[in-house]
């Protein structure tokens, strides 16, 4: 069974990338948040394929419908998303979806339709004879399900299943915005060799020092200036030579690998569990095992191994920590420092150059792909995902901390 997050908040997601559509059901979200349609649209509008010139070919709306899970007493504004209908035959029915409502503590479901899809061009894996490609999963998976794997678009492996991440992901972070004022962000820092030279802590450093919490406002700023730019990342100067470094990939027909850091801010202390259910260890097992990340770092990360401990530990005052080497975990808990994680993202699997592979029977081959849309450099789109991760599983720490304190006045009826 596959559940993001959990046991208290977790997403489930089913469908495959040149299916229908999406399914997404969110589990375990408490009652009394308000929630939009558009402010979920939001961040799924910054995964969609073809909203970045520099991410796949591939061009979808990914307008999400919300089905379930939330209520108003004003019918007319909950009921005003996109209409869904199914025309079997000369009949049909056609249903409204949920624009806004509060949340009711049932399950939320969303619907995303799939619309831009060409799964002829994947003809080139089907079968026992179909092609493997180098770094993909088409054998592990061939095998895996003895031979029933949708090949089209990577079928559930693909990228796009991270729908159900980010919409699951976009219900967390507004119930740790509405009452811890928590906001997530994302930079871009390095793409292939290149590396930017401003690190997005530096900057939630820089901007703490000014007064903390981060307000609204502050976060908003920054979250502006984030998405101005072509490329999701806060050293200006970067964004442009990465972009023409994937531009001048992607002309060589090859593919660039990237990293992605991500920083949580006003998180609430004292969440996690230590060793066995820490939230590092949630963290690192859920930012780690996202589609083709192949190294995840908290705080500091591997920079520690060449440190002294008294060059690595955070010096304490009364009014709290004064560095953050820990990235904001201490013993697998929050400090309520930022937390700080940074992710290695490997270059695309599906390139058009040739290479050495084997057929689905193991028949060695010289491949070459033959059609296809894909990302030059995945860490283009990957940040929003990332966040909604991290979103994920800080709201399950948080009920999981919240699930130890009880208060008697919350089981009384009369």
């Amino acid at each position: 069974m596959e559940v993001l997050g959990g046991p208290l908040f977790g997403v489930a997601g089913a469908g495959e990338s040149h299916g229908p559509a999406i399914t997404t059901t969110v589990l375990g979200c408490p009652p009394g948040l308000w929630v939009e349609r558009a402010q979920v649209q939001h961040y799924l509008d910054r995964r969609r394929p073809g909203g970045n010139k520099l991410g796949t070919p591939r061009r979808e709306t990914d307008q999400v419908a919300l089905l379930s899970g939330l209520y108003a007493e004003d019918h007319d504004q909950l009921l005003a998303g996109p209409a869904l209908s199914v025309q079997p035959g000369e009949g049909g029915t056609e249903t409204s979806t949920y624009e806004a409502g509060f949340t009711t503590g049932e399950p939320i479901a969303a619907i995303v339709l799939s619309a831009a899809k060409r799964s002829g061009d994947y003809k080139q894996f089907a079968g026992a004879q179909g092609h493997v490609r180098p770094g993909h999963t088409d054998l592990v998976k061939h095998y895996k399900s003895k031979g029933f794997v949708d090949v089209r678009g990577g079928g559930r492996s693909s990228f796009r299943s991270t729908v159900s991440d980010v919409i699951g992901g976009s219900i967390a972070r507004l119930f740790l915005a509405e009452y811890f004022g928590t906001a997530i962000f994302s930079s871009i820092c390095q793409v292939g060799a290149l590396q930017a030279d401003v690190s997005l802590a530096d900057r939630i450093e820089e901007l703490l020092a000014e007064g903390k919490p981060l307000s609204p406002e502050v976060c908003a700023a920054l979250e502006a200036e984030l998405e101005q730019r072509e490329l999701h990342t806060v050293d200006g100067d970067f964004a442009g030579r990465a972009a023409e470094l994937i531009a001048k990939t992607r002309k060589e027909k090859d593919s660039l690998g990237s990293a992605v850091e991500i920083v949580a801010v006003n998180v609430p202390a004292l969440v996690g569990d230590p060793i066995y259910q820490s939230l590092k260890l949630r963290l690192m097992g859920s930012l780690g095992g996202m589609h083709a990340v192949q190294a995840c770092e908290i705080g500091a990360g591997s920079a520690v191994a060449a440190r002294k401990g008294s060059e690595n530990n955070d010096t304490i005052r009364k009014d709290g920590y004064q560095q953050n080497s820990h990235g904001g975990l201490l013993g697998g808990m929050s400090t309520g420092m930022p937390l700080v994680c940074r992710v290695s993202i490997k270059p695309t699997s599906s390139i058009p150059q040739p290479q050495d592979s084997v057929r689905k029977d193991l028949e060695e081959i010289e491949f070459q792909l033959q059609k296809g849309r894909h990302d030059p450099c995945l860490g283009v789109r990957a940040g929003v995902t990332l966040e909604s991760r991290l979103a994920i599983e800080l709201l399950n720490a948080v009920l999981m901390h919240q699930a130890r304190r009880v208060d008697v006045q919350n089981f009384e009826l009369f």
